[in-house]
């Protein structure tokens, strides 16, 4: 009996010591993590997304689609072809579409309606997949989220169908479904939770997404791409195994203006660097 109590001493010990030395690991490469992307940000000309930033531009500029035009007449809110600080006041209504919009939302719109593409074909494959870089609407979004690097998130929110869509989008956050019985709220409504290495940001709470939700567009280390806001969300919904999110619909904005939101005051430094 002396020797089993001995024994499981022992292996308890042991595996706590296997625990602690793994935590100390994690702690280290995270730290390691943190120093890379400090180093990138510290020489900004660095950071891959602004290749995607500068198609973007060019895309935005180039007559494209089956009417052959530019999106210089895009309307982002501030009259059309007006940019700068357009994607710091986004998601809003949009009277034209009847319709709240977050700015892939609103890009889609203007490439139906100005230079003919069919969103259908757009939103079929609208996301790239790993080491494949981002798609023409995603660098045109990233492109417009630059224009905005360092302005504070603006969004107003206060117009009634802007606020039925914001309150949509907090029920989507809390809302357990799926598989999983999971939700945004189970990775993202409290401190110091993470998924293997990853640090898991607090988003339900103001002050952490304010330094958080201003960074997307960006662009992934892991996947060697830009990730666009809607990319992100799609992602975690394939992730918590729920139905598909497709770009552009009214629960994906909703959520993209609960997020926005939350951030409110926050600057915006996009495109951003993620592990």
């Amino acid at each position: 009996m002396k020797f089993r109590t001995a024994l499981v001493t022992a292996v308890c010990i042991g595996a706590l010591s296997a625990i602690g030395v793994a935590v100390a690991q994690d702690a280290d490469t995270e730290k390691g993590i943190e120093r890379y992307r400090q180093m990138l940000r510290e020489d900004p000309w660095s950071n891959p997304g602004l290749l995607d930033s500068d198609r973007g531009e060019a895309l935005w500029k180039t007559p494209r689609g089956p009417k052959n035009v530019t999106l210089e007449q895009c309307d982002l809110g501030k009259g059309p072809g007006k940019v700068e600080g357009a994607f710091a006041e986004l998601p809003r209504y949009f009277k034209d579409a009847d319709r709240v919009m977050d700015v892939e939302t609103r890009l889609l719109w203007c490439m139906e309606k100005l230079q003919g593409f069919n969103p259908a074909d757009i939103v079929k494959r609208p996301h790239p997949g790993g080491g494949q870089p981002v798609k023409e609407l995603g660098a045109i979004a990233t492109w417009v989220a630059n224009q905005s690097s360092g302005q504070k998130y603006a969004a107003k929110l206060d117009l009634p169908k802007e606020k039925e869509v914001l309150a949509l989008g907090e029920d989507l956050f809390f809302r357990r479904s799926g598989p999983f019985d999971f939700s945004c709220a189970t990775c993202h409504a409290a401190e110091g939770l993470r998924i293997r290495l990853q640090g898991l940001p607090y988003l339900a709470d103001t002050k952490e997404a304010r330094k958080v939700v201003g960074e997307w567009p960006a662009y992934r280390v892991s996947s060697t791409h830009v990730m666009t806001m809607q990319h992100r969300l799609y992602d975690c919904y394939w992730q918590m195994r729920m139905p598909q999110l497709q770009m552009g619909t009214d629960a994906s904005v909703a959520l993209v203006a609960y997020l926005t939101k939350k951030a409110e005051g926050g600057e915006i430094a996009a495109p951003g660097l993620k592990r």
